[in-house]
């Protein structure tokens, strides 16, 4: 009896350490993942992330304190989420909230019409009294027992600026009257520059006020925003606050707003305009991190397994692997919004080749994508890099928002060409090109590893010449500056800081060149500044892209300045992109390129990308497509039972010497695929829902991966799996 007692207690010590390892993974990565949505809890849409953030306190017919209860008694951490420049807030527009009509204060287009976001619903001017209003909502949300808040999207239309709202702001900012911002270059720009700040000082007042009100409470509620990338916001023509937020106080971090639908935005390569999806969205993650990383601010990478635009479900899959792809080849993040609006996904309908009428989720995608969604709970933080030529980035300035729209004669930058012009042939050609933004020179991380950085001023300008200062300094210890630009568009002569307060630089790179000792008339194309050295190509990079074979120059004139001046080794060109965040690879090929060679991945490997999770020894990835695979190889403590990837997430864990038992849940009326690591093949599977046995859709052993294949339906309440050998 005694020796009966000790093995127990062993057995039991054995048990409870496993359980609060388990428990322990499960509190680190409590915040690791989340999703937004307006819609109650569902069991059709339970998507088991960590964190449900629901939307808007009027949306969805209200009841928001019930919505908030709804998933909080699943288990879920809950936050909100609400817009900041539009939203259901028809209360305050139509007079309700404070007996006046507020529908003067949208944003209004030169012929007097509002830009609408729904019925009754504009994009709106922050005024004070709309900030009030929206201090009401947040208090609501925190009341109701919210531990963050995220205020998404201040966006403020190109092509608004007409409104007697906006030319009020316009005479208090600027204490001269409202200028057109059609009629003049710097008048276009100036009116910018209003609409960034506008949101800037929103966001900033209703922070303050989410700080202060829930610290006074006894809480601590975080704040974020949930943003488009600086690329997309000047591509489609909205300003926004964007890396300036980074830098307020009271803010916690953003959530990077990257889908199918801001990257098929058409971009130039090879003298062609069309969709590059994984190279766009490659780059607008990039941006986010290049915005947030030297200020350590939290960021949640975003991607979407639909979109907003209707279009077919095998579009839908093909381009959320490619964004998929993207946001996982930046391995300093590790948090993701899994998805937006998980009742569209689940419940909504889409077109299908071959059949007339509309669809609901294939079970194969539904699968496909659970999969890849709750791989996200277990993705690694990794110092490992991105396969190729580190250390080659692309200077960005908010500013790039400003001068897109209208245009004025001498400017023309379609897609967003000058930018794309200096960064695309490089991702073409198999390097890994960051982002820098200008706005966060000043800080001591964000240039230290850079070994070339290329710029222009054909499309942005700098805020300030302390940002002049910063590049000179990086420069004379070492860095390569290699500068693009005819300095010819109208913008260069904006009033601005340097025409002004006795300067008289005809454009802001005659200052920069000046501290850098440069004579810009000169006729040499490189100048040796310190122990740097500077490039300058009078061309706009426009150029680059938008005619056939038109980056070789540039290609060549990069590599000069990575191996030989920079001295930072060989300047590798290839057609992929591969990375491993243990036990993941993720991988790229690029067509376009030079190279049309598959490229091939040997190992033993499950295909995360396969709804029927298979195990391969050999994987061909041919251009214009990726993968995503899990290497069995790098498991640790491979003697344990574990579940190596799945369709549905596993909770409650217990394993023994002869069985391994854990909790499926997975949105209902869907099926479920797993592939589990065993010691030794199951003699016996019990699968249980509520004390009812379930059938098996999937039970098959493979002996070299000692992983077991097993299927069955899904249910939201759990699936009670009891595995014995």
């Amino acid at each position: 009896m005694r020796n009966q007692t000790f093995y127990a207690i062993i057995l039991t010590a054995i048990v409870v350490s496993l359980t609060q390892s388990d428990v322990l993974a499960q509190v680190k990565f409590k915040e690791k993942t989340s999703f937004q949505v307006s819609a109650p809890w569902s069991a059709d849409y339970d998507v088991r992330s960590d964190i449900a953030m629901v939307y808007g306190i009027n949306d969805n017919n209200g009841n928001f304190e019930e919505r908030v209860k709804g998933y909080r008694d699943k288990g879920y951490e809950v936050q909100f989420m609400t817009g900041i420049a539009w939203g259901q807030y028809k209360d305050y527009f139509l007079g309700e909230w404070d007996g006046k009509n507020h529908l003067d204060e949208g944003q209004m287009m030169q012929n007097g019409e509002t830009i609408w976001h729904g019925k009754n619903v504009p994009y709106t001017l922050p005024t004070p009294s709309y900030i009030a209003y929206m201090k009401t909502h947040v208090k609501r949300a925190i009341d109701a027992g919210v531990t963050a808040i995220y205020l998404e999207e201040p966006e403020f239309w190109a092509r608004a600026g007409y409104g007697d709202a906006f030319k009020k702001e316009w005479q208090n900012y600027y204490g001269f009257p409202w200028m057109a911002q059609h009629e003049s270059p710097e008048a276009t720009y100036l009116s910018s520059k209003l609409k960034y700040q506008l949101y800037f000082n929103a966001l900033k007042e209703v922070f303050s006020y989410v700080k202060s009100y829930s610290q006074s409470i006894g809480k601590r509620v975080k704040c974020f925003v949930p943003t488009h990338s600086l690329l997309n916001y000047s591509s489609w023509h909205i300003v926004s606050p964007e890396a300036s937020l980074a830098n307020l106080d009271g803010m916690d971090g953003y959530i990077a707003q990257v889908w199918t639908g801001t990257s098929r935005e058409p971009v130039f390569y090879n003298g062609k305009s069309k969709e590059r999806v994984f190279e766009n969205a490659f780059l607008e993650y990039g941006s986010m991190v290049s915005m947030t990383a030297p200020t350590g601010r939290k960021i949640f990478f975003l991607t979407d397994p639909i979109e907003d635009r209707a279009r077919s479900w095998d579009d839908y899959k093909i381009n959320y692997q490619a964004t998929f792809t993207a946001e996982l080849l930046y391995p300093m993040v590790d948090n993701y919004e899994v998805m937006p609006w998980p009742n569209r996904i689940y419940k909504g309908k889409f077109s299908v080749q071959g059949m007339q009428e509309k669809q609901p989720i294939s079970p194969a995608y539904a699968t496909q994508m659970q999969v890849m969604v709750n791989s996200l709970n277990q993705m690694p933080l990794s110092k490992n890099k991105l396969n190729g030529s580190q250390g080659i980035g692309v200077l960005l300035s908010n500013s790039l928002m400003f001068q897109n729209y209208p245009t004025h004669p001498g400017y023309s930058d379609p897609y967003l060409s000058n930018f794309y012009g200096m960064a695309i042939p490089l991702l073409k050609h198999g390097v890994p090109v960051e982002t820098v933004h200008m706005e966060n020179l000043a800080n001591k991380n964000t240039l230290k590893d850079l070994k070339v950085l290329i710029m222009t001023y054909s499309n942005m300008k700098p805020a300030s010449a302390e940002n002049h200062e910063d590049l000179v300094k990086w420069v004379k210890n070492g860095g390569v500056l290699v500068y693009y630009g005819r300095d010819n568009d109208p913008f260069q002569n904006v009033k601005e800081w340097w025409n002004t307060g006795g300067n008289t630089f005809k454009a802001p790179s005659e200052h920069l060149f000046g501290l850098l000792g440069i004579d810009e008339k000169a006729v040499k194309t490189s100048y040796q500044v310190g122990k740097g050295k500077v490039f300058i190509v009078r061309k706009d990079p426009k150029e680059l892209i938008m005619k056939a074979n038109g980056d070789g120059e540039f290609i060549s004139t990069i590599k000069e300045a990575y191996e030989t001046e920079a001295k930072a080794g060989p300047f590798i060109t290839k057609n992929n992109f591969v990375l491993e965040r243990d036990p993941f690879i993720i991988a790229a090929v690029l067509d376009e390129s030079e190279s049309k060679e598959p490229l091939k991945l040997e190992g033993l490997f499950i295909d995360l990308f396969n709804p029927e999770l298979p195990i391969v020894n050999e994987k061909l990835i041919q251009p214009g497509t990726q993968a995503y695979l899990f290497n069995i190889s790098k498991v640790e403590n491979k003697n344990r039972p574990q579940i190596l990837a799945a369709a549905a997430r596993a909770t409650d864990e217990v394993v023994t010497k002869s069985s391994y038992t854990f909790i499926a849940k997975s949105p209902s009326n869907t099926n479920n695929i797993m592939r589990i690591l065993l010691p030794a093949k199951p003699t016996n599977i019990i699968v249980k829902k509520g004390g009812t046995d379930l059938s098996l859709t999937k039970n098959e052993w493979d002996e070299k991966s000692k992983t077991l294949l097993l299927g069955f339906e899904n249910f939201s309440e759990g699936v009670e799996v009891n595995i014995r050998w």
